[in-house]
């Protein structure tokens, strides 16, 4: 090939390269108009790519995981290394949790305690390696060593056993067969590789206590107990009852109250009727005790009462079988409840069982239920007379001569402390002296009635625990199982986890709180366990998952569809939309979406569902068209499901926020008489008792009346429509008025108001526009409700949500005003609780 000839060239004044001079002014124009030079990496980029450009490859990126914002080259580095969100593990646990939670956690963890196999002592982990290292020298270099006496021994001078000749050598053979039987192990047992699994076996070893140093379980028949005892707790209940009469733990006798009849301690209750009769409360007991499953590893026994002919009217028609589990290493025992109704048996109504434990009320004075709910509590004295006066209901007092003086002037209720489902995984008590917790764990909701958000008891005075399991609070009839025709029924209720944990002398009792939820934290992450022996408790591989992605779809808020953040997705019985909250007879699974709208449901039992959703910030349910049939270990994938809100027109104005509370409207400060300090500035100060009577105190004169523009419905609109309460002590009805202007009314057209009512007890809504003395209203809901929330200071019951079309020919131009009557008024509990209130214009074709 020919040399090029050498050519003259010029440097482009734009993009500095070298160009033939020829070319050159070709060349400028083209590139002056179409490149531009990055002003931080200096490159040229086309000028249409450089905001891409910049974001691709410069901009600062947000941590997916913090959300802190930083240079691009450093990401890596950051979640790696410094992350504050970054997943670590525990040294002592190996459980894995954000970087920001590791040194309280540590600080925790480390402290529970381990057998140390050599000496028979009972470590702290923190203290685990040194402690074995010395332990080990010991045992090498000190034949004449002794082991832990316990003070027992020491009291009856039992003899010492000979010494322990345990050399190194053997407990290196030990160590070495050991490891070959878990690499033997791992061959038969299926690897889990999703995280819930693996988080499985690093909490059964944490739950067990590392239990292959910890005591066997063991079972120890008397004339007329059993006592379970794995060494670090030991349970005793009634045989055949099966009643919990003492729990022996940490040098304490006993956690249960033993001033109580053996039959008060601990139980399994429930309130039954036959249809239109009175409720009867029963205490379960058994009547024939079996060992199912007893091993160095496992206990589980049970209680069982059968049911025949010659019992009807005298105890509910069921079968009952009450489980206890003990495991080894484990501190605390679970329990289970199968109850079945089979074909033809009478008819009857469930409306509560639970499981009730009552703790010493010389060492348990201290309950919590949440990060900010917890307190020094009330002596069950306290609520005697002479020491207390009744409030409103015999649930209310108020403490006039408690014991501890600190709590005088005080209100003691115990629907303060209820708590929804979906947060009602841990609660319990402390005492201080010794530093000792009691706690209810409840792995999950998926046997509990109503849904996500109904409310239950948890603790409370006496010194009390509950495990409910059915209720009808905050709900009413709806959420009472009922029986009809001879139909056959089966339910297990549980299991629940029974913890008890310690701290030693000086350290701050409260932290047994922050090990507690820990310990919440690995028997959810359990679920479902793969323990209990019952055929009727499905295990994971015997139930099945369901995946999506849940969007909504409005247009008079946004034309594209917007991810379902934070959406309350759940499998329930099939039903209408929103069913599942009315529901109770069988089992629910629930979930919430992520920031994008997907959600995984895990561990469904096999069953026909209907999938159903409810989102914050948008009106009504979503119920997703067929019904599902989950079988064992299904994995159903629905892809994307769109939601779209009750709509006809443009949000004209709106009253509060679409979330089933009202919980942002205005609870006032309660009247100082009647105060809980625990509720004072915190965010759940609808809490406080009395607050209804306050609306009286402020609208003395008229009613509420709301401005559309002027007021704050933070401020302006009451937490609840109660009667109000007049100079003789009567009660009378309420209207409240709600102001808005139009500027133009569509003639013609239909206008839609939407009312969200987030609880109804024993009350009407009646409506009317402009006219408050219209004989006919524009609408009424008739009697609604029996939630009683107004009273347990619960804020939300059974949601309701109603569409009334309002004529054009009704409105003016200018100055509108709706009337909400609410009529009934021989309770000052019955009322209303709003949610959310919308006024829509007529349909926009624009939209």
């Amino acid at each position: 090939m020919a040399a090029v000839p050498d050519q003259a060239t010029s440097v482009c004044a734009h993009c500095d390269r070298t160009i033939p001079s020829t070319n050159i002014d070709l060349h400028y124009a083209h590139c002056s108009r179409n490149l531009e030079r990055c002003k931080v990496c200096h490159d040229m980029i086309p000028k249409l790519l450089a905001e891409e450009h910049y974001l691709n490859t410069h901009a600062p990126v947000a941590c997916s995981l913090c959300s802190e914002t930083m240079e691009r080259d450093i990401l890596d580095i950051h979640k790696g290394e410094n992350c504050p969100r970054r997943m670590v593990t525990c040294e002592f646990c190996e459980f894995p949790l954000p970087a920001i939670d590791l040194a309280e956690h540590q600080e925790v963890c480390g402290n529970r305690t381990e057998l140390c196999h050599l000496c028979n002592k009972y470590v702290r982990l923190r203290e685990r390696y040194n402690h074995e290292d010395s332990c080990n020298r010991i045992q090498d270099n000190s034949a004449g060593s002794s082991r832990y006496v316990r003070p027992a021994e020491r009291n009856e001078g039992a003899r010492r056993r000979p010494h322990n000749d345990f050399s190194r050598k053997r407990l290196f053979f030990t160590i070495a067969i050991t490891g070959i039987a878990v690499i033997l192990g791992s061959f038969f047992f299926r690897r889990k590789t999703d995280f819930s699994d693996v988080c499985d076996t690093r909490l059964l070893n944490l739950k067990q206590g590392f239990t292959m140093s910890a005591p066997g379980v063991r079972l120890h028949i008397q004339d007329h107990h059993v006592v379970m005892d794995n060494g670090i707790v030991q349970v005793t209940l009634s045989n055949p009852d099966g009643i919990v009469t003492g729990i022996r733990y940490n040098d304490v006798d006993n956690l249960l109250e033993v001033l109580n009849k053996e039959s008060n301690r601990g139980y399994w209750d429930l309130v039954w009727s036959a249809p239109g009769s009175k409720g009867i409360f029963d205490v379960i007991k058994g009547t024939c005790f079996k060992v199912i499953v007893q091993n160095e590893e496992q206990l589980e026994i049970s209680f069982t009462r059968m049911w025949d002919p010659s019992l009807e009217g005298k105890f509910v028609p069921l079968n009952i079988d009450k489980r206890f589990i003990m495991l080894r290493g484990s501190s605390g025992f679970y329990s289970y409840g199968i109850y079945e109704h089979l074909n033809g048996w009478p008819d009857f109504d469930l409306g509560e069982t639970r499981i009730t434990f009552k703790l010493r009320k010389d060492k348990f004075q201290y309950m919590a239920v949440a990060d900010n709910r917890q307190r020094i509590m009330p002596f069950p004295e306290d609520r005697l007379s002479g020491r207390c006066q009744t409030l409103a209901y015999q649930e209310a007092a108020l403490l006039v001569n408690p014991k501890d003086p600190r709590l005088q002037g005080e209100v003691d209720d115990k629907y303060q402390y209820s708590c929804i489902n979906m947060d009602n995984q841990v609660h319990g008590w402390i005492s201080f002296s010794p530093p000792v917790g009691f706690w209810q764990i409840t792995p999950s909701d998926e046997f509990r009635s109503g849904g996500p958000l109904k409310q239950n008891l948890t603790s409370h005075v006496g010194p009390t625990t509950l495990a409910m399991f059915l209720s009808s609070h905050y709900a009413g009839q709806d959420l009472v199982p009922k029986i009809r025709g001879g139909e056959p029924w089966k339910k297990v209720f549980g299991p629940v986890y029974i913890y008890l944990n310690s701290g030693a002398v000086g350290d701050d009792p409260l932290h047994l709180w922050q090990d507690a939820k820990i310990q919440m934290m690995n028997e959810v992450q359990s679920w479902p366990y793969s323990f209990p022996a019952s055929e009727d408790f499905l295990k994971s591989d015997q139930r099945g998952n369901v995946s999506g992605r849940l969007l909504v779809l409005d247009r008079y808020v946004c034309t594209d569809l917007i991810s379902a953040n934070g959406a309350y997705v759940g499998l329930a019985p099939p039903g209408d939309a929103g069913s599942w909250q009315r529901e109770c007879k069988d089992y629910q699974f629930w979930t919430r979406t992520d920031e994008n709208g997907f959600f995984t449901i895990r561990n469904v039992r096999p069953g026909d569902y209907n999938l159903f959703a409810w989102v914050p910030g948008f009106v009504g349910d979503y119920k997703f068209g067929d019904f599902m049939k989950m079988t064992s270990g299904s994995y159903i994938e629905l892809g994307e499901l769109v939601y779209e809100p009750p709509r006809e027109g443009p949000t004209l104005w709106e009253i509060g926020i679409p979330d089933r509370s009202a919980a942002e409207f205005h609870a006032p400060d309660p009247n100082p008489p009647h105060i809980n300090k625990l509720f004072i500035n915190h965010p759940d100060r609808f809490r406080q008792y009395g607050l209804w009577d306050r609306y009286t105190e402020l609208y003395p004169d008229a009613d509420l009346v709301y401005t559309v523009g002027v007021s704050d419905y933070t401020k302006d609109w009451f937490y609840a429509q109660v009667p109000r309460k007049k100079e003789d002590n009567t009660l009378q009805g309420t209207t409240w008025q709600i102001k808005f202007e139009i500027s133009s009314v569509v003639q013609g057209s239909t206008y839609k108001l939407r009312v969200a009512i987030a609880s109804a007890t024993l009350a009407e809504l009646q409506i009317r526009i402009n006219d408050p003395n219209a004989r006919r209203p524009l609408f009424t809901s008739g009697l609604i409700g029996r939630d009683n929330s107004i009273a347990r200071h619960g804020i939300h019951g059974i949601y309701w949500l109603y569409n009334v079309n309002i004529p054009g020919s009704l409105l003016i131009t200018g100055t509108n005003t709706l009337y909400f009557t609410q009529p009934r008024c021989t309770s000052s509990f019955q009322g209303i609780m709003y949610d959310y209130i919308r006024l829509e214009g007529p349909p926009c074709e624009e939209s």
